[in-house]
Order: C-alpha cells, then structure tokens, then sequence
C-alpha cells in the first residue's frame, strides 16, 4: 500500500510564501508516478494546482498560480513540493498532493493515490 503524506501547511499573511511537501512511502512506485498538487476550499471543488513528470522534465501549473507557484521533486528522497509565493487569500484551501501512472496531469481522476491533505490559510 502507497502512502502519501503531506506537511507544511499553515497560516500565512498575505503575499507571504509557504513550502508544502508530499513523502511517498515507496522509492520505486515514486519514481515511475507523475505528481500532482489539487486543493480543495470550503464548499467548492477539488481543483487542479500543479504536477510535475515523473522525472522533473515537465510542469504544468492552474492559471490562477502561474507565476507564484513552483512544484519540484527529489527522486531520492520520494518527496515533491510545491512552493507557494505571493499568497493570496484565495489559496486558502485543503492542499493535497497525488500520484499518476497516466500522463494528463490535470484530470483528477487519473490519479492513482492521493494523501490526506495539509491546510493552507492565508489571512489578511
């Protein structure tokens, strides 16, 4: 059984910056799993934030956090991150990170495992 765990989370004031990682349990499962950041806020959908290939040689990010945020990778220790710049109070949410064999990073359900998701707020 694969286990993602997400950590990082927290309270954050506005156009601060936040780092959020994800740990996979398994180095070799890892390593053939492209990665995908979702977030969910209260009352709305999970939605698609960023991803990165299985082997760091492609990203792919949401509109809304172009330019703020930055997912990357360490194969050898099984974690992804995502850095989070310029916050805004609109990326108050639950952050979850997932793992994919498919290759279209932002269909939700072409993820194989996901975490239990690390809270993000930003306040004014």
């Amino acid at each position: 059984q694969v286990q993602l765990v997400e950590s990082g989370g927290g309270l954050v004031q506005v156009g601060g910056s936040l780092r959020v990682s994800c740990a996979v349990s398994s180095r070799r499962t890892f390593n053939s799993l492209n990665m995908g950041w979702f977030r969910q806020a209260p009352g709305k959908e999970r939605e698609f934030v960023a991803a990165i290939s299985w082997n760091g040689g492609t990203s792919d990010y949401a509109d809304s956090v172009k330019g703020r945020f930055t997912i990357s990778r360490d194969n050898a220790k099984n974690c992804v991150y995502l850095q989070m710049n310029s916050l805004k109070l609109e990326d108050t949410a639950v952050y979850y990170c997932a793992g994919s064999y498919g290759s279209w990073f932002r269909d939700r359900s072409a993820y194989n495992y996901w975490g239990q998701g690390t809270q993000v707020t930003v306040s004014s």
